[in-house]
């Protein structure tokens, strides 16, 4: 499969959602992470990135405007021990705790499924990077099935990382009343540039009306130290 720009894969889409990209830096020094939330009602454009020592939360930009935190409060970000987990819901918390009893990514999200915002029922995506002998990563998505038995479909995507190339899955096709959920495999894309730049290049590759909030990290494979860059539209750079 041949890669494409990220320019490519989100420019012209009015709403993919919320999205994680994983891969590894052109230079193959550097895992690298990225997390973009978008948003359409006032209760999710109500909202900001926070670093919080090595793992990013989200809160409400202004507390008086929460009509129902539950499904947009959540830590998008956290690390165990030579893993970075990456998701779009409290299910980062599932897997961490997961981890921590030697249990694994795919036992975690067995035990999740879609989130119950009908009719809607957004997908859970989520990801992990490895950092062992040699960079591994997975990707996941729970959908809704079939709406009327809400059965969930569980899918789960393996990689060994590539310089300069990563993967992007997002929560929804496009916009549309029903949400349309995201459909095959995760696209493959080029990861070029520094972390702020391809950053930047995801951000603006990003509807501006819609697009909230990204967060993007870099882990470096040989002492570990690892870099945070964040833009939120509420607030300036």
């Amino acid at each position: 499969m041949n890669s494409i720009s990220v320019e490519k894969a989100l420019k012209g889409n009015p709403y993919p959602g919320r999205g994680i990209i994983l891969g590894k830096s052109e230079g193959g020094k550097n895992a690298v992470a990225v997390y973009f939330i978008m948003g359409r009602s006032e209760n999710s454009r109500n909202r900001i990135f926070l670093e919080d020592g090595d793992d990013v939360m989200i809160k409400p930009f202004d507390e008086s405007k929460v009509s129902d935190p539950s499904l947009i409060v959540y830590y998008p970000i956290r690390s165990h021990e030579y893993e970075l987990i990456v998701t779009n819901g409290d299910q980062t918390d599932t897997v961490y705790n997961y981890l921590l009893e030697g249990e694994s990514f795919e036992d975690a999200l067995n035990t999740r499924e879609f989130e119950p915002d009908s009719p809607n029922f957004t997908p859970r995506i989520s990801g992990i990077i490895e950092l062992n002998e040699e960079l591994t990563y997975k990707l996941s998505i729970l959908k809704c099935g079939d709406a009327d038995t809400q059965k969930c479909f569980r899918y789960f995507y393996n990689y060994e990382a590539i310089s300069g190339t990563g993967h992007l899955i997002h929560t929804y096709e496009t916009d549309g009343d029903p949400l349309p959920t995201f459909v095959g495999e995760p696209k493959q894309i080029e990861i070029t540039g520094t972390l702020t730049e391809f950053a930047d290049r995801v951000w603006n590759s990003l509807d501006e009306e819609n697009r909230i909030s990204l967060v993007a990290k870099s882990i470096n494979m040989q002492n570990g130290q690892n870099k945070t860059y964040i833009i939120n539209k509420n607030i300036s750079k």
